[in-house]
């Protein structure tokens, strides 16, 4: 049955692929729909680097969804056919073991002391998870952006396990360019005077620089077509410039806004790994190859992009099915026409939904 806000504790340390061990990980996670009696129905949703484990409404709870157009009673991932699982990240700051949780060996919060995370010790965790609820396989794992390359993890490690995986807006490996802008998000958190090496909770939070890393991150959510057409070169509530150093534009304005929200809602230390973790993400340097990555793989894939999203292009996409094909695995591809750039993958549910939809019924 559906259950909102459930927490699982790790009987075990969870070995990480650094070679460190992680004690007393706590997942947090929500679940949707009713598992059948063959437990063939179970879909396993990754989210991206902000989001939580809450992926749609619940009947606990009402608050919308990240993926609340996606997911849902008669939805393209229909929680009345499936048995729908969401759990936040390892490393983050949702509800699940990150930097800001406690320590029991310190009573202290983690801070730097947590071990760097990776995308793979993020999809260890869910198979414990899993585990836990006694699923053995998987009818889909789906996931975009940070969240499609826990689903392309899942599908190289537990080849059996998982029968569809669905990647949106993701990429096999992050571009130079991508590690640039990461790195420059990091740099704004650690040169805040607040940071204080990640020991700040029982001080003031390095809040300016996790808003600055957060005015980073969304330019490259968004398209330059898509910033032309919703801000232009429009001025915020003036009809000429201030001459001062306050937000004239819109552009200017919608980056604060996001930039102060994100403050209140985030930790910076989880936003140092969470970013860390997609920096280390590269499958042809852990496989040595995408063809010897896939190479195991049993599931059908499906591989959505999005056609402005200049953060992981549809370039990127396509190297991973030309690889599948190259592997003659069952995959299917296509490219969402959207002005939204990456963040197509969360507002474009609609046109995403008419493909996810058959695949899945397939």
């Amino acid at each position: 049955m559906s259950q909102a806000s459930l927490i699982y504790n790790l009987s075990d340390p969870l070995e990480l692929e650094s070679g460190s061990k992680l004690n007393h990980v706590d997942i947090s996670y929500e679940t949707y729909g009713t598992l059948n009696k063959t437990k063939s129905n179970a879909i396993l949703i990754c989210h991206a680097l902000s989001a939580d484990a809450h992926v749609a409404q619940h009947p606990e709870n009402k608050t919308k969804g990240w993926w609340d157009d996606l997911v849902g009673n008669g939805k393209a991932i229909d929680t009345k056919k499936y048995f729908v699982i969401c759990s936040n990240t390892i490393g983050s700051c949702r509800g699940s073991t990150g930097p800001m949780s406690i320590n029991k060996s310190t009573k202290k919060p983690y801070g730097l002391k947590l071990p760097v995370i990776t995308i793979g010790d993020m999809v260890s965790a869910q198979e414990a998870l899993l585990n836990h609820l006694n699923i053995e396989t998987l009818f889909a794992v789906v996931g975009g952006s940070m969240g499609g390359m826990q689903a392309l993890e899942w599908s190289i490690r537990f080849p059996s396990k998982v029968k569809r995986c669905i990647a949106i807006a993701t990429t096999a490996k992050l571009s130079p360019q991508s590690l640039a802008f990461g790195a420059v998000g990091r740099n704004a958190i650690t040169s805040d005077p607040e940071w204080h090496k990640g020991d700040y909770y029982a001080k003031e939070a390095p809040q300016k620089g996790l808003a600055i890393a957060r005015m980073i991150g969304h330019i490259t959510y968004l398209s330059e077509q898509g910033m032309l057409d919703k801000f232009g070169r429009n001025l915020q509530e003036k009809t000429d410039f201030g001459y001062d150093f306050s937000s004239d534009f819109q552009i200017e304005s919608y980056l604060k806004y996001q930039g102060d929200k994100f403050m209140t809602f985030f930790d910076a230390n989880a936003y140092l790994y969470l970013s860390r973790a997609m920096s280390y993400f590269d499958l042809e340097k852990k496989y040595k190859s995408l063809n010897k990555a896939f190479k195991k793989s049993e599931s059908k894939f499906l591989i959505l992009s999005i056609s402005s999203d200049w953060l992981y292009p549809s370039k990127q996409s396509k190297e991973i099915v030309k690889s599948l094909m190259t592997l003659s695995k069952d995959v299917t591809y296509a490219e969402i026409d959207s002005p939204f750039g990456h963040d197509g993958f969360l507002l474009e549910c609609k046109k995403i939904g008419k493909v996810v939809k058959p695949f899945l019924g397939n």
